[in-house]
């Protein structure tokens, strides 16, 4: 089986908290992760929008676009309009041959809100789920047909946080919505991380390897701190510096033959945890688990 690495540029600059970015330029995070040993990475605030000025700066430094995140706004959006609004990123996408674009929801969402505890997230019957699947599987299969599929991308104080909430999406939606797995938002939100693989490994096409700590998450007032206070407070990191077993959850994505990017998402303090430094324990674990799992990682 096939695999690559990727990572994401969140760890140098964070597009929801200025305070925790480095003050470093688009070439010099891809060199620090070319460095590292990484092939990809997804889009982030610093990337051109045009491919003619993206491609060569990525060439430079032997990197690839693995994916990049869409902030959707579905659940009380319009299809058309949303249409319109992804319209631009998968053109440019296409244009880089990225694998996929991160759909994640925001309509709802209070993962941007340091004002807003993580008790208070929105949450939806399964009526409002079934619903909403529905309209996700069409827009999902509309990307699919321009040449650029979506990953859906369930993520801490968003409307599809929990496992239960992700299993009546997945119940709730068609095979055309994929399944961007990260196994750090899921331990966050209490779900088990082996499970999750084990029931919807079929829908699964993209892999954030996203680490936690878990003493910081269990130190939470959920009730008084938000998501992003959690991530100022070191709640996520790189795997091998965390608390998941990624040799565990590697092979169990392997069992089911899942190949494609493996990619490296951690927010944090990045004076506390340099970049550079960080992405070089990610991708040595990786390598690591990898190879434990039967995977050849391209280079």
């Amino acid at each position: 089986m096939k695999a690559k690495l990727g990572i994401a540029p969140i760890a140098w600059w964070n597009d929801d908290l200025a305070e925790l970015s480095d003050d470093v330029s688009l070439e010099e995070c891809l060199s620090q992760a070319h460095r590292a040993g990484f092939t990809g990475m997804e889009t982030g605030r610093r990337f051109p929008l045009d491919p003619g000025v993206l491609g060569p700066i990525l060439k430079r430094y032997g990197i690839s676009v693995c994916g990049g995140w869409f902030s959707g706004l579905l659940l009380d959006g319009d299809i058309a309009a949303e249409k319109d609004r992804i319209a631009p990123q998968i053109d440019l996408f296409k244009a880089m041959q990225a694998p996929c674009i991160v759909y994640g929801e925001t309509a709802g969402s209070i993962q941007g809100d340091r004002g807003r505890p993580l008790a208070t997230k929105r949450r939806l019957s399964e009526d409002q789920i079934k619903a909403y699947g529905r309209r996700m599987t069409t827009f999902a299969e509309w990307c699919a047909d321009q040449g650029m599929p979506i990953a859906y991308h369930h993520h801490m104080a968003a409307v599809i946080e929990t496992e239960p909430e992700l299993d009546l999406l997945m119940k709730h939606s068609g095979a055309g919505l994929a399944l961007l797995y990260d196994a750090g938002h899921m331990a966050f939100a209490g779900g088990d991380v082996l499970r999750v693989i084990d029931k919807h490994h079929a829908r699964i096409s993209h892999v954030h390897t996203k680490d936690v700590r878990m003493d910081v998450i269990n130190g939470l007032d959920r009730t008084k701190e938000s998501f992003l206070d959690a991530v100022v407070k070191g709640a996520f990191t790189v795997p091998g510096d965390g608390s998941l077993d990624f040799e565990a959850i590697v092979k169990r994505l392997a069992s089911y033959g899942y190949e494609g990017w493996f990619v490296v998402e951690a927010e944090q303090d990045p004076v506390a945890n340099p970049p550079l430094r960080m992405a070089q324990i990610g991708h040595a674990e990786l390598l690591r688990v990898m190879v434990a799992a039967g995977y050849a990682v391209e280079a």
